[in-house]
């Protein structure tokens, strides 16, 4: 069910590894050359994505069979702006923080856009933008932060298997339970994928 995009729309996810400026956390950040990555790559890190039809979020069919499959049973809807998040600025420097959760992070983005910034296996970061309609789902115990674009806006909504804690860890927390499960499953795939290779 991952990975369900409709033809002929445009994209709404995207990924590109990041450059090291030190520029607005809002502006894309796109190396020179830009340099894209398929969402098979994300997948590789333990990223889910859909694309969903946002303007029909409450009767969704396809939304509700995610929903069962992954017993997202808690789900709240927050907007992140200017106007309607107190502290706006100080707020948003903290999403900015590299962190992880002990849980997996679900964002299903309704309206306006965003960014989510993940580490790969070698440490570089690449920035996930999520557009209206996109659905991504982060693993427990990989690093990330989030901000907005230069729009300054995002309608989200949270999924989360039964009550939510909402709990970041800051870099470094490589101890916890969630972090070192999240790097031997990467290390397993890893395996898994040089074994085929090597067929």
């Amino acid at each position: 069910m991952e990975h369900e995009f409709q033809e002929g729309k445009e994209e709404v996810i995207q990924a590109w590894y990041m450059d090291d400026s030190d520029e607005d956390q809002r502006l894309p950040h796109h190396r020179e050359p830009k340099e894209f990555i398929p969402l098979d790559k994300l997948a590789e890190l333990g990223l889910l994505s859909w694309r969903l039809d946002a303007d029909k979020y409450e009767t969704d069919e396809n939304l509700k069979k995610i929903r069962e499959a992954r017993g997202y049973s808690y789900v709240d809807i927050c907007d992140v702006c200017p106007e309607k998040l107190p502290n706006y600025e100080a707020k948003l420097k903290s999403f900015f923080e590299e962190h992880l959760h002990t849980d997996e992070e679900i964002r299903y983005c309704l309206e306006g856009s965003g960014y989510f910034d993940v580490r790969d296996q070698d440490d570089r970061w690449i920035r996930v933008a999520v557009k209206k309609g996109g659905m991504i789902v982060l693993p427990a115990g990989i690093y990330h932060r989030f901000t907005l674009d230069t729009n300054n806006y995002i309608k989200a909504m949270r999924l989360f298997v039964g009550e939510p804690i909402w709990t970041p860890y800051n870099r470094p927390h490589d101890h916890l339970p969630a972090r070192k499960e999240y790097l031997d499953a990467l290390t397993k795939k890893e395996g898994a994928k040089q074994a085929v290779e090597a067929l």
